[in-house]
């Protein structure tokens, strides 16, 4: 009896891979939903005036935001006036112009919004919109909060 029952050597161990793609396409769309995209650390404080009338700006990848504001320090205190164009501090105010000419190279509908401080002194935001005229971005934008009335 013992030569009734013959193993089988030829076994297929095959992985089914017709639902790969589908795996695959939700993995995307999971790392694309859950990703947060990397913001800029604001270096300067920018407590924004109120306005009454706003306009929202549709277009988001071609807003450029220059910082203009107190420097904040260790310790909750604040500094000189100081701008800050993407994750850089800017030192010599004439870097502005290059760093921006650059930019308008890159995207020739760039629009410069300035995050100007309330108590921020005018002659640094002169001296800015002077550096911007010159580099050719005439596309600027204030940015404000929406003042709410009572």
């Amino acid at each position: 009896m013992a030569g009734h029952f013959k193993k089988k050597t030829k076994t297929k161990e095959e992985i089914p891979t017709a639902s790969l793609p589908d795996i695959i396409f939700m993995l995307l769309i999971f790392f694309m939903v859950t990703t947060v995209l990397r913001e800029t650390t604001v270096q300067v404080r920018t407590l924004l005036p109120k306005a009454e009338a706003l306009t929202k700006i549709d277009q988001k990848r071609l807003v450029t935001y220059v910082y203009i504001g107190p420097k904040k320090l260790e310790g909750n205190r604040i500094g000189e006036t100081s701008v800050q164009i993407d994750d850089a501090l800017v030192e010599d105010l004439g870097n502005v112009r290059t760093i921006m000419y650059s930019k308008l190279v890159e995207q020739p509908r760039l629009i410069v919004s300035l995050k100007v401080d309330e108590t921020s002194e005018m002659g640094v935001v002169l001296d800015i919109h002077g550096e911007l005229r010159e580099a050719g971005t005439l596309r600027i934008n204030y940015s404000s909060k929406r003042e709410i009335p009572s």
